[in-house]
């Protein structure tokens, strides 16, 4: 075990030295741009602080001259900056410019609680993998895939929820009205409970559909029938399957871990979790630039950590058949998608639309208030007497047309940059390190406040994921036979990319990007919800659940409905995403034997070796997409 861990940490160091100076550019950039938060953001910073130590207090110019000379503001941002940067060399962040104290303290016991509230909800997401697997693990060690088709409507509806939703509807049905366990503070075991759920359902059920996704493919690989034919036990297939699948989802869940550390403000603050990101959320809104540094440093640090065990997770795994290029492609074709549920989905979506845009959303009935659902208002009424419905509906406009646009934006960088591994990693551990509502107040600094800046905001971020899956795809995809194979027909680089590398790698990411359509929603509603985004009275998703959250014991319809939508757009993502296929390439292919370029002349000296006969049961054309 020794000898290969030393192997793999002096492969990742050979070449590496352009990326960590890459790594530490990025890192400079972005903590030189939270330095300069207050100044981007055209703000007086001594105001900001003078507000946050108290709003009573009357800003007058001797206060805020004393303030900034406190502080050292009129030295100007640059200052303040290597001022910071001299002090963390020493391992001194400073103080708080709100309290007054030591900074380091508070951010280490802060990051101490998100990384244990991130244990807790990684456990919840490993649960709630294998259930999601569990069908395709039973039906592949069976050998009955190929007369299957793909499930998994239930997880997508799981992974449209929006964590903020599942943690105010724990916290007040199980937390308050049950008892069964404590919904605020943090205290102990059982405190974490209820937030790991909030945290880990959508994301577990997210990977989940992911390596769903991978798991038939490597059911049909050539050991996986020798072993079924040879009798071995279900249970040791169904593991080597996942070992199989499990690496090109590995970058994937250090993604997820540095999201849950960071990204989990909205949990934290309905549960009233002292974690990092409500942390770092409130040093923000403060302009406390310390805390705020400290704090994404640290998540800048955990990113890194996770990126590195990551890799190192994939090279003990398959780092031989990476090296000498023996791997199988995981792309084979697939069962058809199904048809009928994408058709019931959208239909039930746009009939709710349908029906609430011939209503008002603004008209107030101040006499029908919180009203139950009726035949006048099939959705309720919400907490000003406006239908429901009618907000849903007039929402959807802007919340999926803005959500629709980021996604398609997402995708087309993601593929780009994940074509671009060595350029694009660092990127993407930085850029990860960033929660959505940090990367929204960085972005209405720099661009100012307006309708496009919460979707600017979520689309810095939302490329992250799948770059990251099209670089794990891109890397297994390179070491496979059948590419040594067709490079040693005398294939080209722009042959092997377009006809070998590209068939494989787009339909999984293009699948992986629908199924991101209703996080990226999530993402927006999210920064609604913590006040980032739309203000009233906009019907936007995000805002119809922060404005309706509060009553959500009196009145749970008023959440439930925005849900439920949300909960079909899910459905409608995943079961359309099944269908996502490339057309079919046209092959001159012989049975037996690799597809080559079509006019292709093979010296006797380039002649592939002969095939092993365990590889007979591989098809003949594996890149072809059905």
């Amino acid at each position: 075990m020794t000898r290969p861990l030393s192997a793999a940490l002096r492969t990742l160091a050979r070449g590496d030295g352009l990326a960590l100076l890459w790594r530490a550019l990025l890192t400079a950039g972005l903590v030189g741009a939270i330095g300069l938060l207050p100044w981007l953001s055209r703000t007086d910073p001594a105001l900001t602080v003078l507000k946050a130590r108290s709003s009573e207090r009357d800003p007058s110019p001797e206060a805020l001259r004393a303030i900034r000379d406190e502080l050292g503001l009129e030295e100007g941002p640059l200052s303040l900056l290597g001022r910071w940067l001299g002090g963390l060399l020493h391992g001194d962040v400073g103080r708080s410019w709100v309290s007054d104290t030591e900074v380091l303290p508070s951010a280490a016991q802060a990051l101490g609680a998100s990384l244990l509230l991130m244990a807790g909800a990684v456990v919840v997401v490993l649960v709630t993998v294998a259930v999601v697997c569990a069908r395709t693990l039973w039906l592949g060690t069976r050998r009955r895939l190929g007369t299957s088709r793909p499930g998994g409507t239930g997880s997508a509806v799981l992974a449209a929820l929006p964590e903020f939703l599942i943690a105010s509807v724990l916290a007040s049905v199980v937390g308050v009205q049950l008892g069964w366990l404590p919904a605020l503070g943090w205290y102990g075991p059982q405190w974490m409970i209820l937030p790991s759920l909030a945290l880990g359902l959508p994301a577990g059920a997210v990977l989940g559909r992911m390596l769903d996704d991978l798991l038939p493919a490597a059911f049909a690989e050539p050991w996986a029938l020798a072993a079924a034919a040879r009798g071995l036990p279900t249970g040791s297939i169904a593991r080597q399957a996942l070992r199989r699948c499990v690496p090109g989802l590995l970058p994937n869940l250090g993604l997820f871990v540095v999201g849950l550390t960071g990204g989990s403000v909205a949990v934290e603050q309905i549960f009233d979790i002292p974690g990092l990101g409500r942390l770092t959320l409130r040093a923000a809104l403060a302009q406390d630039l310390p805390v705020l540094q400290t704090g994404t440093l640290a998540l800048v640090a955990l990113a890194a950590g996770a990126a590195l065990l990551a890799r190192l997770g994939v090279r003990w795994l398959i780092g031989p058949a990476l090296r000498d290029g023996a791997l199988h492609s995981l792309h084979r074709p697939a069962p058809p998608a199904p048809r009928v549920a994408p058709l019931v989905y959208a239909l039930a979506l746009a009939t709710a639309i349908g029906l609430g845009l011939l209503r008002d959303p603004l008209a107030l009935d101040t006499a029908a208030k919180l009203q139950a659902p009726s035949a006048a208002h099939p959705f309720g009424t919400d907490a000003l007497g406006r239908d429901v419905l009618a907000r849903v509906a007039h929402g959807a406009l802007e919340t999926l047309g803005i959500a629709l646009a980021v996604s398609a934006a997402a995708l087309l960088t993601g593929i780009l940059l994940g074509l671009l591994p060595r350029l694009s990693g660092p990127l993407i551990d930085t850029v990860n390190a960033v929660p959505p509502a940090l990367a929204a107040l960085l972005v209405t600094g720099i661009t100012g406040s307006g309708p496009w800046t919460p979707a600017l905001a979520v689309t810095v971020v939302a490329w992250s994921p799948l770059a990251t899956h099209t670089s794990s795809l891109l890397r297994q995809e390179r070491a496979t036979l059948h590419l040594t194979a067709t490079r040693a027909l005398g294939a080209g680089r722009w042959y092997l990319f377009r006809h070998e590398l590209l068939p494989a790698i787009l339909p999984p990411v293009v699948r992986h990007g629908l199924l991101r359509l209703p996080g990226i929603a999530l993402s927006l509603a999210a920064l609604g919800f913590l006040g980032l985004g739309s203000q009233p009275p906009s019907p936007e998703w995000g805002l119809l659940l922060a404005e309706n959250q509060p009553y959500v014991e009196r009145a749970p319809w008023a959440v439930l409905a925005p849900a439920t939508v949300l909960a079909l757009l899910g459905a409608l993502a995943v079961t359309a995403a099944g269908g996502v296929r490339l057309p079919r390439l046209k092959r001159n292919c012989q049975p037996g034997a690799r597809p080559g370029p079509p006019s292709t002349q093979v010296p006797p000296a380039a002649e592939p070796p002969r095939p092993d006969p365990a590889l007979t049961a591989v098809s003949a054309c594996p890149t072809e997409i059905p």
